[in-house]
């Protein structure tokens, strides 16, 4: 199964019973089943990877997404899901990207791209000098959801010398959206102004406060910027990514 040209989505949490998403296999086929009807034909599979609570690899994380894939066609669900993770920076996880045990998302111009979280909290001092090693190793940090770090909240420029470094970066739609509250939608907001934005995924992990909704943030980008610059953050680049564009 391949994308067409609808929405690719590049951040959820789908896989079930491995992280904080999907708890089993209805709830994943539900997710999936919102995810199609707001447009979505294409995801990443994004678990967490975060030593110490969610000890995830690539080989198991592959299995699941077959799996999962087998079941989205066995229930007509017109889905094609891809293999991802949400890797938490830390020194364990340098580990495991030497071992090979971090899937990338795809790869862009040359570069792999993985998606990378940081503490919420802020950004650690250690944070430049992890990018740099793994721009180092040919691997493009796409910073998950920025936008919803408190520092980066508190003021947008601290995310600049990252940017400056070589990272992209992903924004929720739910945040474009006030989903996550006024901070995380004027930093959402701030990075779209400044075309800082690679980007835009769901982040889902449930129906009810995180489901796998951009449709409404994909029009709210088209009625401020245009539809050129939406179709380039909903479709356009993670299609690229995926290999699929």
């Amino acid at each position: 199964m391949t994308a067409t040209t609808g929405i690719i989505d590049l951040h959820c949490h789908f896989l079930h019973g491995i992280d904080d998403g999907a708890r089993n296999l209805n709830e994943a086929l539900d997710l999936a089943r919102a995810a199609v009807a707001d447009g979505i034909t294409a995801s990443a599979m994004t678990p967490h990877i975060h030593p110490g609570r969610y000890p995830n690899q690539k080989s198991v994380i592959a299995v699941h997404v077959q799996a999962f894939q087998q079941a989205l066609n066995h229930h007509g669900i017109p889905l094609a899901v891809y293999p991802g993770a949400e890797l938490r920076a830390s020194d364990e996880s340098l580990s495991q990207l030497q071992a090979q045990e971090v899937p990338f998302l795809g790869e862009y111009k040359g570069l792999k791209i993985l998606l990378l979280e940081f503490p919420h909290q802020g950004l650690p001092a250690w944070g430049l000098g992890f990018v740099y090693r793994l721009l180092e190793q040919g691997i493009r940090p796409l910073i998950a959801h920025p936008e919803r770090n408190k520092q980066v909240m508190a003021n947008v420029d601290r995310i600049q010398p990252y940017l400056a470094a070589g990272c992209w970066l992903q924004v929720t739609g739910g945040s474009l959206l006030g989903q996550f509250g006024k901070a995380s939608e004027k930093a959402a907001w701030a990075l779209m102004e400044q075309d800082a934005v690679n980007v835009v995924a769901s982040d889902a992990h449930n129906l009810d406060s995180r489901p796998p909704h951009l449709k409404a943030a994909l029009e709210a980008v088209a009625a401020e910027y245009g539809e050129r610059r939406a179709e380039r953050l909903f479709k356009t680049t993670p299609a690229q990514i995926l290999g699929l564009g």
